[in-house]
């Protein structure tokens, strides 16, 4: 009997989904408050903290191919991904206390320091994020599966998105006491302890099914050969790029957002609650939509929709908060069922080069995504910081018209036309419902073909 396309039990789903809990309650730290952290309360300008983020791509531009080589080329007794989980979720947790430690260290020294824990930060990342979505495509070979599988870990990720947007601020000022940098390092300490523990029940409760052929050999240079012949790959490469790096600068610019143009600090936190629970109620129908129209048809006609909701925001006074939570619901609720799908398809084009080829090579394929990954966030963050800098942005004073116009363009009508071009790239994605039946049934039987020589 073939176990690689078995049925996840719902133990397995949970605890695989329970790591990207774990990895939300640090990522979304960084994604949300980090860049208002490094100006408001460690003290850098906004033009440094971008360029800390960006120098911090280049690094990765190097460690996160590295590292899916490396996790490709991993043997042991846990498999190939796991054994990162476990190997790597003690230090992820302590550089989250790091990075939001703020030693006084001077002007320079601050900026020294801001980017050496960032960017060991992001190193640690890869090392731990990178195998555990390569383990979600090894778990089942059945593509449909897969998307459900991926449907509970974004449910699970947005439930630690949803903790952390909703919570932090009033955490830190609750252990801080008007203190920031002691609340926001006391927040990361609370934080990182239940990471760590959401990331030992992941490697606990999962297991790898899916293994390269036998008579597969090394070859670096034949997987990167394959890598960049894989058209489907290479669309979703920098469709993860443009979509990540849309959602740094809105998500980054929402607490300067909400501070200087609504003048409500505290309702930056309602803002994300509300579309966080968007996102969670709409991504079951992720699977469902993607049955009846397609993988890629969803993705495309989610980032048309979305983006002209995003644009939309741009239009509300700082008084209609209704319209702003109701573009904000519309644009998370639009955008939902593609995020699995995102992730779901890098598995799908993983088969694809085992399928061209002969060679499966998870880890790397799963790379472009890391790399896609922490690339937008960090070109968002550096777009972010430096259009606070163009702008003319002074921290903890009140905003020129020019600034506040800024403000209010990163967090709309940018990012959506940045998510709406998107569909572009995708009306060229090949890998149809056909395509992933052909390719199951072949690989299934090379894969019994060699359990029976």
């Amino acid at each position: 009997m073939n176990t690689t396309d078995s049925k996840l039990s719902l133990k397995e789903k949970i605890g695989y989904s329970l790591g990207d809990t774990a990895s939300h309650f640090v990522w979304d730290m960084v994604g949300f408050w980090i860049l208002i952290f490094y100006t408001d309360t460690f003290g850098i300008s906004a033009a440094a903290a971008g360029t800390i983020m960006l120098i911090a791509r280049f690094w990765d531009m190097i460690s996160d191919p590295i590292m899916g080589i490396i996790a490709d080329r991993t043997n042991t007794r846990w498999g190939k991904f796991r054994p990162y989980i476990l190997w790597m979720a003690l230090p992820y947790s302590v550089l989250a206390v790091l990075t939001f430690t703020t030693p006084d260290l001077g002007p320079t020294g601050k900026v020294i320091y801001a980017g050496v824990t960032y960017i060991l930060l992001m190193s640690v990342f890869t090392a731990i994020n990178l195998p555990y979505s390569s383990l979600g495509a090894v778990m089942t070979s059945d593509s449909y599966e897969r998307a459900g599988l991926n449907s509970y870990r974004f449910i699970f990720a947005f439930v630690g998105q949803f903790i952390v947007s909703g919570t932090a601020l009033s955490l830190a000022l609750y252990f801080g006491g008007g203190d920031n940098a002691k609340g926001y390092q006391y927040t990361l300490i609370l934080f990182s302890i239940i990471s760590f523990i959401l990331f030992m029940i992941t490697f606990k409760t999962t297991r790898e099914r899916v293994q390269p052929p036998k008579e597969q050999k090394e070859s670096l240079k034949e997987d990167f050969r394959n890598l960049f012949k894989n058209k489907p790959w290479m669309i979703l490469f920098f469709v993860g790029i443009i979509s990540f790096i849309m959602f740094a600068m809105q998500n980054l610019s929402i607490a300067y957002y909400f501070k200087y143009y609504i003048g409500k600090e505290e309702n930056v936190q309602l803002f994300n609650v509300i579309g966080t629970v968007a996102l969670i109620v709409a991504i079951p129908f992720s699977k469902p939509l993607a049955k009846k129209f397609g993988k890629r048809n969803v993705f495309l006609a989610s980032s048309l929709l979305s983006g002209f909701f995003f644009i939309c925001l741009y239009l509300p006074g700082a008084d209609n908060l209704t319209l702003i939570y109701t573009f904000n619901i519309l644009a998370k609720m639009s955008y939902a069922p593609a995020v699995p799908l995102l992730w779901t398809m890098l598995a799908d084009t993983a088969d694809y080069s085992e399928w061209k080829t002969g060679r499966r090579s998870t880890g790397l394929v799963f790379s472009a995504a890391t790399f896609a990954q922490k690339a937008g966030w960090g070109i968002g963050g550096a777009l972010a910081g430096w259009m606070l800098a163009i702008f003319k942005f002074t921290p903890n004073i009140e905003q020129t018209e020019t600034a506040i116009t800024g403000i209010k363009l990163m967090i709309s009508v940018i990012p959506g036309i940045l998510y709406m071009s998107c569909a572009i790239l995708l009306y060229f994605y090949t890998i149809d419902h056909e395509t992933c039946v052909v390719m199951k049934t072949d690989l299934d039987q090379r894969r019994l073909a060699e359990t029976t020589t």
